[in-house]
């Protein structure tokens, strides 16, 4: 059950961060096994063996390619000594080396796959000789069963690292030598295994480039998401920011008419103005209506980006308030409106006490707009993501500035899935990082959800935080274990 605000973005906030691990005693046993850790890596890595995501099982895929080439090398070792007539020593330390090349393959496949092409060529000069005389009649020459297993191990491998380019190469060499051996060389007594032999190899070949083009394929992939992401990311901190700029025009404008009203009625108000402080009022006065031009063309483009913002009109949970719709010639709110916003969301269902401590200190326009959008989208998360919970607001006034309080109560059933665009909290902190102010958001031990917000009243907060505002008798004693979950101001330091 998701609560209320739990964006995306905020689930990377809310995630505990990780807690160093006491040191392990060092004893034989523990130090072998953070070797064996550090050895199989947290993370496949471009020399770890195939088919191995977790580390669990790239411990099995060790300990099977290592069986198999235990099998190689005793089966391979015991069939050159009895069927080629080759020594015991030759014949055996020409099956481990079959066997060792399958195990270096899995870190170093091109030295594993030379090693035992050059191994097998070997080999085969070896064995032709006792192909007249010695061997048994119908052996497999020039590639023995466990010489030919292991060369197909190999390629594989090498197929599953190695370009195509340089997979076709050894491929092709492959087949060129076993040809060389078995055509203008050839032997005695012996039954041709190379068409089998290459005919194996090139499906080896086949199945390690296709499941390296599937990788690369699901790497690319990966790699898209992430960068489709961090674009969607962007793009919609930029689409807050305007949304903010296009709110803000209207509290520039307003001080820029102000203005241009004061340098025309200034003249009026003195005796005999001189002529000089006609022409700095009306140069004031001209400079103020050139700025209100410049303004409308910045609103003009900025809205021509976003009309009329169509996320808020098609998302049902964003609550609005007399004078805040999406026309644009409606008058920015401030915190006299946060009545008619509360009295909308009780309309809607949800059960809202509202509390405020101190007095309005006369904010600047671009506070309690900022302070209001928070309340109203804190408000609508609540909508969005916990249904039936209760809510409790609280605006807490300060000397140096507004803190915001929206603390939800676990939802009482399954939130549906929420229509917005999920970039709630993301304009919270947009709005209060331009005033100098933060926002945290963070869900609380009972299953609920709490955003807090501190937005400085001349835009530089305070270094530290004062006691709680008290509207009789002096200021209270500071509590020696507060509540972690008092709305009190923030001081600045984000919540992990």
């Amino acid at each position: 059950m998701k609560p209320a605000a739990a964006d995306d973005e905020n689930d990377r906030q809310r995630r505990p961060a990780p807690q160093p691990t006491p040191a392990e005693p060092t004893t034989p046993t523990p130090s072998r096994r953070r070797r064996l850790r550090a050895w199989l890596g947290e993370n496949p890595s471009p020399q770890s063996p195939p088919f191995a995501r977790h580390r669990w099982l790239r411990l099995l895929v060790y300990l099977f390619i290592a069986y198999a080439a235990l099998g190689i090398g005793l089966g391979g070792g015991e069939q050159l000594a009895n069927e080629y007539r080759l020594t015991t020593a030759v014949g055996w330390l020409l099956g481990l080396v079959q066997g060792a090349v399958v195990v270096l393959a899995i870190w170093r496949p091109a030295p594993a796959w030379a090693a035992s092409l050059a191994a097998a060529f070997l080999t085969a000069l070896l064995a032709r000789p006792h192909l007249a005389t010695d061997a048994s009649p119908g052996v497999g020459w020039p590639w023995p069963a466990p010489v030919m297993l292991a060369q197909i191990v190999v390629l594989a491998l090498l197929a599953l690292r190695t370009r195509l380019r340089g997979t076709l190469a050894a491929f092709g060499i492959t087949a060129a030598l076993t040809w060389v051996l078995e055509a203008p060389i050839g032997a005695q007594r012996y039954s041709p295994t190379g068409v089998v032999a290459i005919a194996l190899f090139a499906v080896a070949v086949l199945i390690g480039t296709a499941l390296r083009s599937r990788s690369e394929a699901r790497a690319e992939l990966a790699q898209q998401t992430t960068i489709t992401a961090e674009e969607r990311a962007r793009r919609a901190l930029l689409e807050e920011r305007s949304r903010i700029a296009r709110e803000l025009h209207d509290v520039v404008a307003h001080h820029m008419s102000v203005i241009s009203i004061q340098a025309q009625v200034a003249p009026h108000l003195v005796e005999n103005p001189s002529e000089e402080l006609r022409e700095n009022l009306a140069g004031i006065r001209n400079n103020a209506l050139e700025a209100l031009t410049e303004l409308r063309r910045v609103l003009g483009v900025l809205r021509s980006a976003g009309p009329d913002d169509p996320e808020a009109l098609d998302d049902t949970y964003r609550l609005s308030a007399p004078g805040t719709g999406p026309a644009p010639d409606a008058p920015q709110p401030n915190l006299a409106r946060l009545d008619a916003l509360i009295e909308n969301t009780r309309a809607a269902g949800l059960e809202v006490v509202m509390k405020t401590d101190g007095e309005p200190r006369g904010y600047p326009p671009g506070v309690e707009l900022s302070a209001y959008r928070i309340v109203q989208e804190a408000l609508s998360n609540v909508l969005r993501h916990a249904p039936g919970a209760s809510v409790t607001v609280e605006v807490l006034h300060y000397p140096h500035g507004i803190c915001l309080d929206v603390a939800n109560s676990r939802p009482t059933r399954p939130a549906p899935p929420s229509p917005g665009s999920g970039h709630g909290l993301l304009g919270m902190r947009e709005r209060a990082a331009m005033l100098g102010g933060h926002v945290v958001a963070t869900g609380d031990r009972y299953g609920g959800f709490r955003v807090t917000a501190f937005l400085p009243r001349e835009g530089t907060p305070e270094p530290t935080a004062p006691a709680r505002p008290s509207a009789s008798g002096p200021d209270p004693e500071p509590d020696p274990d507060p509540d972690p979950h008092s709305p009190e101001p923030p001081t600045g330091e984000q919540s992990s």
